[in-house]
């Protein structure tokens, strides 16, 4: 495909507004609809792009419109079933985080797509920020060892969701990195949080990712925080990085630092650990909208036949892990296990979960004992 590629975008609440805006901006593509139910928010778009056609009915934007590619950035209990017809209607399909709302329609959504020979892609925006890039290149370069462990803040006030939780609404985007540096799946994963403002809906958790060779990272989720907080930290045996999406320029740091175990010692006296303190050294990273990158991907992955760096695989592992995670929160933060690769790729769950100990009995002290003790 030479010609520039048809597009529509569905959903145009809070994350459609820039979808549109930077498949407009793309020369490969020809925004041709914006879809949504909301006949103010589309004719408050139709101002900013008038010559982009507005439609409030999807079926219209599969069968009337005459698109090559659909763009849906709904609410995640929509994304399966608008999925699911654009791919049967043999339409490429880029699908906002998370991909589904369970592993098992992110496999349905992955069989129609191959089925049907149409690109299937999700939107994970951080594997295509300069940034991220950049610490996976240091990460497989060695220059700071052995990952030891990954800690990731995700924080804000709001914006509150009332059909998922806060795990399911912000940590994609750190598990998604943390997928990508790694360059695995977690073993198991372990997962707590609190509703203070909707029952039900979890509006603060904490995750914790286990890997291979001892190695874990652990993800805070929270719409109740005051600061907008975007910061991970990756810690390894010989340096360690900081990363900061929040400010503008030197989002990474890289921390000469760390400590060493003596090899081996005869008296306590002779015993001490071995602190490090070097330079801290900002690389240069070149300015770039990861969205745009993201959206530029789509399109190529369209016209040369390609899988995305972020396709359906990469969205159901996602999902996966974000499913145990539920798994975790409802058995109180016990350990699920992610079990390893079948032949067709897929992972599948499984609960590793160990019952608290046996409850000691108190023995209870006489009355008259009671009284002597003042209690």
């Amino acid at each position: 495909m030479t010609q520039q590629i048809k597009v529509g975008v569905v959903g145009c609440g809070y994350w459609g507004p820039n979808l549109i805006r930077n498949f407009r901006s793309l020369p490969d593509c020809s925004l041709k609809m914006m879809c949504d139910v909301s006949q103010q928010r589309l004719k408050h778009l139709a101002t900013l792009y008038p010559e982009v056609e507005g439609a409030t009915d999807f079926g219209h934007v599969l069968n009337g419109a005459g698109l090559d590619a659909v763009v849906i950035a709904t609410a995640v209990k929509l994304h399966f079933p608008m999925a699911k017809a654009a791919l049967e209607a043999g339409k490429h399909t880029f699908i906002e985080k998370p991909m589904a709302s369970s592993a098992a329609e992110c496999e349905e959504l992955i069989a129609i797509a191959k089925k049907n020979g149409v690109v299937l892609m999700t939107g994970h925006t951080f594997l295509y920020s300069p940034a991220v890039r950049k610490i996976k290149e240091i990460v497989d370069s060695g220059d700071v060892g052995e990952i030891r462990y990954i800690s990731a803040r995700r924080l804000n006030l709001g914006l509150f969701q009332k059909d998922i939780n806060v795990a399911w609404d912000l940590a994609p985007h750190d598990i998604s990195i943390i997928q990508y540096i790694m360059g695995e799946q977690p073993i198991t994963i372990n997962c707590r949080g609190s509703a203070h403002i909707t029952p039900g809906i979890e509006d603060v958790t904490t995750m914790c990712l286990s890997f291979e060779k001892q190695r874990t990272a652990i993800i805070h989720s929270s719409w109740l925080d005051p600061r907008k907080v975007r910061e991970m930290t990756i810690v390894g045996s010989k340096r360690m990085i900081v990363y900061d999406d929040v400010v503008q320029q030197e989002k990474i740091k890289i921390f000469d630092a760390r400590v060493e175990r003596p090899p081996h010692y005869d008296t306590f006296a002779e015993f001490h650990y071995a602190y490090h303190y070097g330079d801290v050294y900002v690389p240069y990273i070149k300015q770039e909208e990861p969205l745009k990158v993201e959206c530029q991907h789509f399109l190529d992955c369209i016209q040369n036949g390609k899988t995305p760096i972020s396709g359906g695989q990469r969205g159901l592992e996602l999902v996966q892990i974000l499913e145990a995670s539920s798994e975790s929160l409802r058995r109180g933060g016990g350990p699920v296990e992610l079990n390893a690769p079948r032949q067709n790729g897929d992972l599948s769950v499984k609960v590793a979960f160990t019952p608290a100990p046996a409850k000691k009995k108190i023995r209870r002290a006489p009355a008259a004992e009671l009284q002597v003790n003042g209690r």
